[in-house]
């Protein structure tokens, strides 16, 4: 090889390890940033000169132009990536649940400072006395006294319930909103990577590594799948439909039902429409709901991911009342797999026993007395069977919130008497209240068997609620557990270690000193021949 041509070699080291030193630094700025992917130097060997071609030779003779800077590769494995977000997605779809389970046991446990089971504890207690000496005043008094805390602690944790379910219902509409600006953002992304690698120049690492980013954080939300075409756009599909499609975004739309003020994620795209008889365009959802929440809950056919789905299962469509549990097959359908709907369903039978318990046992003994106006006992002013709780819309069912207590009744409530026209208090009445919660006749729901009685029935729904919550947690705890070693096993790959950079930045520099010192020792036997010719 000629001297001039040496320098070639000289100057290829010297710009590669200079790009080299450059990429090291740029890892070790960013050692510390969301999304970041660790940048590996790719070298290789610039193209060669041949010199002369001979037959009998066993190769070309040729002549080496030094070391080329081929790219900075970003370390990522797909496999891990892949893994990482179905993970994450799953952990995020059982964290809900968690947390639905623990905010429903705080609405139980305590409720403006005293607990609903004490509230509960009270009437039982109230019944009792009553059933051992009922025509007495005071007790009268207690009991119609429990039966209006009752009731209106019944309507506030049945409130807590609905509130909440409205408070997740708003995190509904802010998540949909969010997927649809990941969206855009990933299309945006795809236009600028492809703009910039068009060239076959350079790779756009860094709008790369925001693309992942925006990949992580969507695979939490929603069950997703994607591929990367041949351009360098990623397409990304949500629950088996296309969201992003290289320059396109299928957004999500979302239908707010009239009645209840309920979100439901639907498909723009698939959706039709039509004219109602008032004359004003509806649009059907039927067939364009992003996810299909009638699907049993299972890991084996990934229908637990996304925390956009578990707040759907959460919430559920409506709020719940006793009438829900009437129908097996219909419960098993819509129920049993929301959270807030199982137990607004089976706290409302609970108030639906007792209230209409209550009032059915004591009309029954005022006709026993005999037709108004032979006999006044147990009724009202207006001559009807006196009643203790009312309801708040005469055309509604006896459903928790449209449940009121007699206020004349709660003014004076010694009209209820349990004395008979005799003299005699009214043991039987009074014994029929304490069997109404004494005897084991209800089931939670309908694919509970055990018998509960009314004054256990709470209880029992706690602990189902409590287990429901273990049980929840515990799939929340392993699958946080199994997210961080797939996040740990991905960090080994693309994450940056100072110490790796730091060698391999002495390492550069090294190669960038010695290409130096090669360069010199070219120059100085140059300068000697032209020294030595000049003479």
């Amino acid at each position: 090889m000629s001297l001039m041509g040496s320098l070639y070699v000289g100057t290829s080291g010297l710009q590669t390890s200079q790009n080299a030193l450059n990429t090291t630094a740029h890892n070790m700025s960013n050692v510390d940033s969301p999304g970041y992917t660790r940048q590996m130097v790719m070298q290789g060997v610039r193209q060669y000169n041949t010199i002369s071609i001979s037959g009998s030779a066993v190769a070309k003779q040729q002549v080496g132009l030094g070391v080329d800077y081929a790219e900075a590769k970003t370390a990522r494995d797909y496999f891990l990536d892949k893994s990482y977000r179905r993970e994450s997605g799953r952990s995020a779809f059982y964290e809900v649940s968690a947390q639905t389970f623990e905010e429903i046991e705080n609405l139980f446990q305590e409720l403006e400072g005293e607990d609903f089971a004490a509230t509960l504890n009270n009437l039982w207690s109230s019944v009792q006395d009553l059933a051992n000496v009922p025509d007495q005043a005071a007790n009268q008094s207690i009991f119609v006294q429990r039966c209006y805390e009752f009731i209106t602690r019944a309507d506030a944790v049945y409130q807590g319930l609905s509130d909440y379910q409205d408070n997740i219902n708003a995190t509904v509409k802010t998540d949909v909103e969010r997927i649809n600006e990941i969206g855009q953002q990933i299309r945006s992304l795809n236009e600028n990577i492809l703009r910039i690698e068009s060239g076959k120049m350079e790779h756009a690492n860094d709008l790369r590594d925001q693309r992942n980013l925006l990949l992580d954080e969507l695979s939490a939300m929603v069950n997703i799948t994607y591929y990367d075409d041949v351009f360098g756009n990623v397409n990304v599909k949500i629950e088996g439909n296309d969201f992003v499609k290289t320059d396109s975004v299928n957004e999500i739309s979302l239908y707010t039902d009239p009645e209840t003020g309920f979100h439901t994620p639907y498909w723009k795209s698939l959706a039709t429409s039509y004219i109602d008889a008032n004359g004003d365009k509806q649009v059907n959802i039927e067939s364009a709901t992003v996810f299909d929440l009638e699907r049993t809950i299972s890991s084996g056919i990934n229908t637990d991911i996304g925390s956009l789905k578990s707040k759907l299962h959460a919430r559920g469509d409506h709020r719940a009342t006793y009438q829900d549990l009437q129908d097996p097959v219909a419960y098993d359908r819509d129920i049993s797999q929301s959270v807030l709907m199982n137990v607004q369903a089976e706290f409302d039978q609970m108030i639906n026993l007792v209230t209409t318990g209550i009032n059915n046992i004591l009309k029954e003994a005022a006709e026993a007395a005999g037709p108004y106006p032979d006999s006044d006992y147990l009724r009202d002013s207006s001559g009807n069977p006196m009643q203790i709780f009312n309801l708040m819309t005469e055309d509604g069912d006896w459903s928790v919130q449209n449940i009121t207590i007699n206020n004349e009744l709660r003014q004076a409530p010694t009209l209820l008497g349990f004395r008979k026209e005799d003299g005699k208090a009214d043991f039987d009445t009074a014994e029929k209240l304490k069997q109404l919660f004494d005897e084991k006749t209800h089931t939670l729901n309908p694919n509970v068997e055990t018998k509960v009685n009314l004054s256990g029935y709470y209880n029992s729904m706690v602990s189902q609620v409590a287990n429901s919550a273990s049980v929840a947690r515990e799939n929340c705890i392993n699958q946080e557990l199994t997210v961080d070693q797939v996040y740990s096993a991905r960090e080994q790959i693309v994450g940056v270690s100072s110490d790796e950079e730091m060698s391999n930045m002495v390492m550069f520099q090294n190669a960038y000193n010695a290409s130096s010192r090669y360069i010199n020792v070219i120059s100085e036997m140059l300068e000697h021949i032209l020294t030595t010719l000049g003479r």
